[in-house]
C-alpha cells in the first residue's frame, strides 16, 4: 500500500464506503482538502507564511500533481493570505482529487446520471479500504494515546477538527464533543493555535505557523472563529 495526501485523508474520510455519498459540509470540505494541499507544501519546505501572506520559498516541484500545479500557481502570481488562497483553490478541487484516488483504484465512480442527462448523481464506493483503515488507526491512537503525534498526523487532526468532520469518525453527540477537544489538545500541543509558543511546538515551527494561518482562515470562513 502506497500513501495518500492529507487532501486525499479528509476526502477518504468524508465519503462513506459503502455508499460513496459525502457526508458534513461541502463547503467545510473544500475548505479543508484546500488547506491540506498548501499544508502539504509546507511540510515540503515549499511555501511559508510571511507577513500576513503565503510565498512560495522554493520552487522545485515536489513530485505530486496537484501540489505541483498549485506551487506553479503560487510562484506565478503575487502573494496572498491564507484566506484568499483557500477561496482560489477551494473550487475545483475535490474533482480533481476524486478522480485521481480513482486512477488509483482506491474509490470508484458510479455515474447514476439519468439517461436524459438534466439529474447529475456521482457516487464513490471505496475499492481498496485499507488507505482509509490506516487514516482512522492514526487518528484513533491519536485521540487516545499519550503520545503527541507526528507532524502530518497532528495536521490531519487539526484539519479534522477546524472543519468539524468528527462525525465521519462515527462519532456523535457527547462522544463527537469529547474527539473534538482532543482534537483541539493535539492542535494546541503541535503549535497550531497559539496555546503554546513556537519553540515548545512539537512541530517545525515554519509549518506550524501555515497551519495555524489556515486553521484561522477556514474557521473565518465558516464562522467557527474564536472569539
Amino acid at each position: 500500500m502506497g500513501s495518500v495526501a492529507l487532501a486525499e485523508e479528509l476526502l477518504l474520510l468524508a465519503y462513506e464506503n459503502e455508499s460513496g455519498k459525502a457526508t458534513g459540509s461541502t463547503i467545510g470540505l473544500d475548505l479543508g482538502m484546500a488547506a491540506a494541499v498548501l499544508v502539504e507544501l509546507a511540510l515540503a519546505g515549499r511555501i511559508a507564511y510571511v507577513g500576513g501572506t503565503l510565498v512560495v520559498t522554493k520552487a522545485d516541484p515536489t513530485g505530486e500533481p496537484i501540489e505541483d500545479e498549485i506551487l506553479g500557481r503560487m510562484a506565478a502570481d503575487t502573494p496572498h493570505t491564507p484566506d484568499s488562497w483557500l477561496q482560489r483553490l477551494r473550487h475545483g478541487l475535490r474533482g480533481r482529487v476524486l478522480a485521481d484516488l480513482c486512477a488509483r483504484n482506491i474509490i470508484c465512480d458510479v455515474d447514476e446520471t439519468t439517461a436524459d442527462g438534466f439529474n447529475h448523481l456521482h457516487r464513490y464506493p471505496t475499492v481498496d479500504p485499507s488507505y482509509e483503515a490506516d487514516i482512522r488507526d492514526r487518528l484513533s491512537k491519536a485521540l487516545i494515546g499519550d503520545d503527541q503525534p507526528d507532524e502530518r498526523t497532528a495536521a490531519l487532526a487539526t484539519l479534522v477538527a477546524a472543519v468539524r468532520m468528527e462525525p465521519a469518525l462515527g462519532l456523535r453527540g457527547a462522544e463527537a464533543a469529547a474527539a473534538h477537544e482532543q482534537l483541539a489538545k493535539i492542535s494546541d500541543h503541535a503549535g497550531f493555535t497559539g496555546a503554546v509558543s513556537m519553540e515548545e511546538s512539537s512541530i517545525r515551527p515554519s509549518v506550524a505557523l501555515v497551519v495555524a494561518v489556515l486553521v484561522k482562515a477556514i474557521q473565518t470562513a465558516l464562522g467557527t472563529a474564536r472569539t
